[in-house]
C-alpha cells in the first residue's frame, strides 16, 4: 500500500508532465499499436472488396510464393549488394569525416565545412535525382570530365547501365548523408576531457596515436550502437532513392525489396502478398539488431540498450 501510495504521490506531483506525455502516448496507440493487427493481413488472401476479418485465410501461403518467386530473390540480392556497400562505406565515413572536422582549430573553417556537409541532407532525394540524372546523361558533367581529360572517347549513360547503379546507389547516399551523420559523433568527440589529450601530449603520442588510443575508444559505445542500428536496416533500402533513380534499363540491379513490395502492393494491389514479404523481412531484420546487438555487448562488456 505504501508503494502505491507513493506512486500517486509522486505522480499527482509531476502531473504536468504527465499531461505532455499523454499525446504522445495516444498517437503510439494509434498510428503504431492498433495497426499491428494489419498483420493478418499476411496469412489472408485480402482484397479491396474484403475486410480484415472477413478475408479467407490461406496460412503461409503468402510466404511460400515469396520464396518461391525469382523477382523476390533478386531483390533481395540488390538489397544486400547495396546495403553492405553503405554499411562498408557509409557507415565509416561519418566517423572519419567527425574526426577531421573535430581537428580542425580554425573556427571559420572549421564551421564552413560543417555546413557544407550538413546542406545535401536537406535536398530531397526528388531533387538530388534530378541532379543525378543530369551529371550522368550523356552531355551531364561526369562525361564532359572524363572526356576532357582522356579516360572515356565516347559518352556512357551512367544509369542506364546496370553494373554502374550499385555504386552510384551507394555514392549519392553518402554524399547525401555523410554530413548529417557526423553531428552524434562531433557530440560525443566534444564531451571528452581535454586533459586526456594534453597528457598524451606530453608523453609523446602523435595525432594519430591520440585518434586510435583516446577518440575511438571513448567513442566506441556510439558507434556501437550505430552499428546495431546500421545493421537493423540492411535488408531495408532507401525507397525514395530507388524511386527517382530506377528505369526500365537498369531495373535488374535497381530493383530493392523495398521498391519490390511498394509494386507488389500498391500498384497490383496484392496486399496480402507485399505485407507477407514486409513481415519477413521485419522479423529477419530484429534477429539480425538482437546477434549485433549480442556481440557489440560481447565486445564492450556494456549493453547498449
Amino acid at each position: 500500500m505504501y508503494k502505491k501510495a507513493s506512486f500517486f504521490k509522486r505522480y499527482k506531483q509531476q502531473l504536468p508532465l504527465q499531461m505532455m506525455v499523454i499525446p504522445g502516448i495516444l498517437f503510439m496507440i494509434v498510428f503504431t499499436y492498433i495497426p499491428i493487427y494489419g498483420i493478418v493481413v499476411a496469412f489472408k488472401s485480402f482484397t479491396v472488396t474484403d475486410t480484415i476479418a472477413s478475408a479467407p485465410w490461406v496460412g503461409l501461403e503468402n510466404f511460400r510464393i515469396a520464396f518461391t518467386d525469382p523477382f523476390f530473390w533478386s531483390a533481395v540480392k540488390n538489397t544486400l549488394a547495396i546495403s553492405f556497400l553503405k554499411l562498408l562505406i557509409g557507415f565509416t565515413s561519418p566517423i572519419l569525416l567527425a574526426i577531421l572536422i573535430f581537428e580542425l582549430r580554425a573556427g571559420l573553417f572549421k564551421r564552413s565545412v560543417q555546413t557544407i556537409s550538413y546542406l545535401p541532407h536537406f535536398l530531397s532525394w526528388i531533387v538530388v535525382g534530378g541532379m543525378l540524372t543530369s551529371w550522368l546523361s550523356t552531355t551531364g558533367l561526369l562525361n564532359s570530365f572524363l572526356m576532357m581529360i582522356g579516360i572515356i572517347s565516347e559518352p556512357i549513360n551512367f544509369l542506364v547501365e546496370p553494373s554502374n547503379y550499385w555504386m552510384i546507389a551507394v555514392l549519392s547516399d553518402v554524399w547525401k548523408s555523410v554530413g548529417w551523420g557526423t553531428i552524434i559523433y562531433l557530440a560525443t568527440m566534444s564531451s571528452i576531457d581535454p586533459t586526456y589529450y594534453e597528457a598524451a601530449k606530453i608523453d609523446g603520442a602523435t595525432k594519430l596515436q591520440q585518434i586510435w588510443h583516446i577518440t575511438l575508444p571513448l567513442m566506441s559505445f556510439i558507434i556501437a550502437l550505430m552499428f546495431v542500428l546500421a545493421v537493423g536496416g540492411l535488408l531495408g533500402s532507401n525507397l525514395d532513392q530507388t524511386l527517382v533513380l530506377i528505369n526500365p534499363l537498369n531495373a535488374s540491379r535497381a530493383e530493392v525489396i523495398d521498391s519490390y513490395v511498394f509494386k507488389i502492393g500498391l500498384v497490383q494491389g496484392d496486399f496480402s502478398y507485399a505485407t507477407a514479404v514486409g513481415l519477413a523481412i521485419s522479423i529477419v531484420s530484429l534477429i539480425l539488431v538482437i546477434i549485433t546487438h549480442k556481440i557489440t555487448k560481447k565486445l564492450n562488456n556494456r549493453s547498449i540498450f
